[in-house]
């Protein structure tokens, strides 16, 4: 009986869809793969991809996501600024970490436009980097800072994120807390500077927002005059807005004083005003004592006052005598 030839070998040779052969090297070392498997395969990359890239999206647009942000692209001026003076010292420590470690910490923008941003938070690390930047011409280091952006709801939102951020990190002064809450104010953020304090320093006990409302006269009547107000002591400052409010003349005689002596310190114009204050106060202390009826003030024929009553007594005629020489 005739033996039946062969038509094929033991192994076939099947064509993958790359024209390898099932024999192949090529072939062996792989799986197999038809044409469907290989586009389901690719629709589930593109998938995934897409998948990634609207993760991305959605942590870039929820402020999740630390991004590298030219600083020429950045304005500071978008929000009126809480810190009303920065400390050399601290500056110099913040740049001298920043160009040992880098940045540590992101600051907060909000995108404007195409490549504008607004600075809310991290005012500090933002002029920290500029300085370096201009010192050493580093763009590769310096250049850029990293942020997260914010979408804040609204104005108040914005200034609210930049109060907060400050309280925790570096602490706001009573004068840099009430003249922030008068400009959200004067910006028509909020309607009136009570409303104002209670939003932006709503976690504050009642007794610290009574402080920084004490500090509104201050601003309203000496912001321009002051060079150093973000440092005024609380007690002076304290003493100072309730002179504002009793005596009408107080604000200016201090203005002129401070322009007189030009103090280049924040010692130096806390004497000025030290001094001034003290005259104010021997002034009213002779009113006080008219007012709660313990002096009598009269006038005489020749025009001599008359002063007398249980509150006439040697310490009121120092008193008298001391004003008389100041103001003399």
């Amino acid at each position: 009986m005739a033996k039946r030839k062969r038509l094929t070998s033991a192994r076939a040779d099947y064509l993958t869809p790359d024209g390898a052969s099932e024999s192949s090297p090529a072939f062996a070392s792989g799986p197999r793969r038809g044409p469907i498997s290989q586009i389901s395969g690719d629709t589930a990359v593109a998938a995934a991809l897409e998948d990634l890239a609207d993760e991305m999206r959605q942590a870039r647009d929820s402020g999740r996501l630390i991004q590298m942000v030219p600083l020429d692209q950045i304005e500071d001026d978008y929000l009126v600024r809480d810190r009303v003076i920065s400390d050399d010292q601290q500056m110099q420590g913040l740049m001298q970490s920043i160009a040992t470690r880098g940045q540590q910490q992101p600051v907060e923008l909000v995108q404007l436009g195409e490549a504008r941003f607004g600075l809310i938070s991290g005012w500090r690390r933002l002029t920290a980097l500029r300085q370096l930047l201009s010192e050493t011409g580093d763009t590769a280091r310096f250049g850029h800072v990293q942020a997260m952006l914010r979408r804040p709801e609204t104005a108040a939102d914005a200034y609210l994120s930049m109060v907060e951020e400050n309280e925790i990190r570096v602490g706001l002064s009573y004068y840099e807390r009430a003249r922030i809450a008068a400009k959200a104010v004067e910006l028509g953020v909020y309607a009136e500077e009570k409303a104002a304090l209670l939003a932006l320093f709503g976690a504050a006990s009642r007794a610290k927002r009574s402080k920084i409302r004490s500090f509104l006269p201050i601003y309203h009547h000496l912001d321009d005059a002051l060079s150093f107000a973000g440092a005024i002591p609380e007690r002076l400052g304290l003493r100072l807005s309730k002179m504002l409010k009793a005596d009408a003349t107080c604000a200016a005689r201090l203005s002129s004083a401070l322009a007189r002596n030009a103090p280049t310190t924040q010692e130096a114009e806390a004497a000025v005003i030290e001094t001034v204050l003290a005259a104010s106060e021997r002034v009213a202390r002779p009113a006080k004592a008219v007012a709660t009826g313990r002096v009598a003030v009269a006038m005489s024929g020749q025009g001599d006052i008359i002063l007398s009553g249980p509150g006439v007594d040697a310490g009121l005629l120092n008193r008298l005598r001391r004003w008389l020489a100041d103001n003399s």
